[in-house]
């Protein structure tokens, strides 16, 4: 029994591992401390402060009187997901141990965090208000720097803060400004507090979540939505994002506990929150492909 109390606890370390390694939204997790709990379990709340502007100063009575609003706004969590694996015992055993751990990554690996990612960008390209550009292709890295410009000088007149200007752009797309190898291209690029590359199967404008139990769906997971559209980049403000994971659960139960079957089963799921603070949506910029128009059959 020991020994399986260890191997569950190696397997649980091996898989928390993993999904950090694997997502490329994790730098956008917000701080926990600015949230609060809203009146159900459903919801957080978040605060949004607004001041009054200056006022004439006068010499006999002074200031101008200024007032600070502090509002508490309401968003509801958007993500419960989770799923199970089962591993009979002799299969793990037969397999030196591998079988369970390699089934436990690879759900973490191909499953949790792209679909997160997916979830993450969807979400923000679905909100109201965000800049949006008219739908393009680019071809090469001189025409994607030229959007990138016209994007962060967008930004620069929304009075969008340089700092923490995050950049999610397709490998096609980053990799064809390293290939201009200018210092152009480098200055650009370098406007960013990071750049990451986000495979297009992770980047749509919107996705459905797979319910893993209806027809059609049994395998759960994502894909990309009918009036989904493909991403080319993004930039995203990450004080402009409520990302924030209220409850993940990673458990593994050992045979010996196991009141069903002989086997090892994995436990995982993810209770949390993506959403664009309202007064922030100009921290959002994206770009997108125009929609795939289907020509109509000759013989029609």
């Amino acid at each position: 029994m020991a020994n399986n109390i260890t191997l569950a606890k190696n397997y649980t370390d091996l898989l928390d591992e993993v999904y950090q390694n694997a997502s490329v939204t994790a730098d956008l997790t917000s701080d926990a401390s600015l949230m609060k709990a809203g009146a159900n379990a459903k919801e957080i709340l978040y605060p949004q402060v607004d001041v009054d502007g200056l006022g004439d100063y006068d010499r006999s009575s002074g200031y101008t009187d200024s007032s600070v609003s502090v509002v508490w706004k309401t968003a509801e969590f958007n993500y419960d997901r989770g799923a199970k694996i089962s591993v009979d015992a002799m299969d793990n055993q037969e397999t030196f141990d591998i079988a369970f751990g390699m089934a436990g990554g690879e759900l973490q690996r191909t499953k949790v965090a792209p679909e997160a990612d997916a979830f993450v960008f969807a979400t923000i390209a679905g909100t109201e208000g965000i800049s949006v550009a008219e739908p393009a292709t680019y071809e090469g890295g001189a025409a994607f720097l030229s959007a990138l410009l016209v994007a962060t000088s967008q930004m620069d007149e929304d009075e969008v803060p340089e700092e923490n200007r995050l950049l999610y752009a397709t490998p096609t797309l980053v990799n064809s400004v390293m290939a201009l190898e200018t210092t152009e291209s480098r200055e650009v690029l370098a406007k960013f507090t990071t750049t990451k590359k986000v495979p297009q199967s992770r980047f749509y404008t919107a996705i459905d979540l797979l319910d893993g139990k209806s027809t059609g769906e049994e395998a759960g997971h994502y894909k990309k939505a009918e009036d989904g559209l493909d991403i080319n980049f993004m930039i995203i403000h990450k004080p402009a994002i409520i990302k924030f994971d209220k409850h993940t659960a990673s458990a593994v139960i050992a045979p010996d506990s196991n009141p069903n079957a002989d086997g090892y089963i994995s436990k995982y799921r993810k209770y949390g929150i993506v959403d664009v603070y309202k007064n922030k949506v100009a921290g959002i910029y994206l770009s997108h492909k125009a929609a795939v128009v289907e020509e109509a059959d000759d013989d029609e």
